[in-house]
Order: structure tokens, then C-alpha cells, then sequence
């Protein structure tokens, strides 16, 4: 996904920051990192607080084989309905950005 798109899926925070990173691309706001660019793909951070939310949306978790080992990074696809819907979209970034807040340093 290019950038352009990345900016214009997160307008609702605002202006974004979009930075290469293993293959991939971190997505921050203010200097935290809300999401991911993988594969094509868009992740969102979500929490203990917020995961929950996005299993029941149908959303899947981030894994990967560590070493034989399945490995479950905290985030998670985009709800397809949000796709569709920028209100919907607005409120899954304003999550991911929450759970980034609430995320150590």
C-alpha cells in the first residue's frame, strides 16, 4: 500500500508518519506506533483492553513461526466493514491509537 493511501486511512488522527521497517511499514501519530504495513496488509495495535473488540469484529491477530513456536504480535487486521465506512474506519484507528498510548515505553 502506498503511502498516500496509509495517510488518507488515518486522517481521521490526523497527519501520519509512515516509516520502513522490516519489510514492512510502522505507522506512528505523535511519535507512537499505531500500526503496521505488512505484506499489504494494514495491522492495528490493540491491548488486553481493546483485543477483545477486535476478535468479535472478526478480526485475526498477527502471528508468526518463531522458531517452531507461534508467536502472537498485538495486532490485528481492519474490520472489512471499515473499509467501506470512514466513521468506521475513524473509530478502529482512534482504538489502535489508544491502545498505543496505553503501551509502555
Amino acid at each position: 500500500m502506498d503511502n498516500a493511501a496509509i495517510e488518507e486511512m488515518f486522517s481521521a488522527l490526523g497527519p501520519v508518519t509512515v516509516k520502513r521497517m522490516f519489510g514492512g511499514k510502522g505507522i506512528y501519530f505523535e511519535g507512537r506506533i499505531l500500526a503496521l504495513e505488512v505484506s499489504g496488509d494494514i495491522l492495528l495495535k490493540a491491548d488486553t483492553e481493546s483485543a477483545g473488540e477486535f476478535e468479535e469484529a472478526g478480526s485475526s491477530q498477527w502471528t508468526y513461526d518463531g522458531k517452531g513456536k507461534l508467536v502472537k504480535m498485538p495486532y490485528w487486521s481492519i474490520p472489512e466493514e471499515a473499509f467501506d465506512d470512514p466513521d468506521e474506519m475513524a473509530r478502529w484507528v482512534r482504538l489502535a491509537y489508544e491502545a498505543a498510548l496505553r503501551a509502555k515505553k
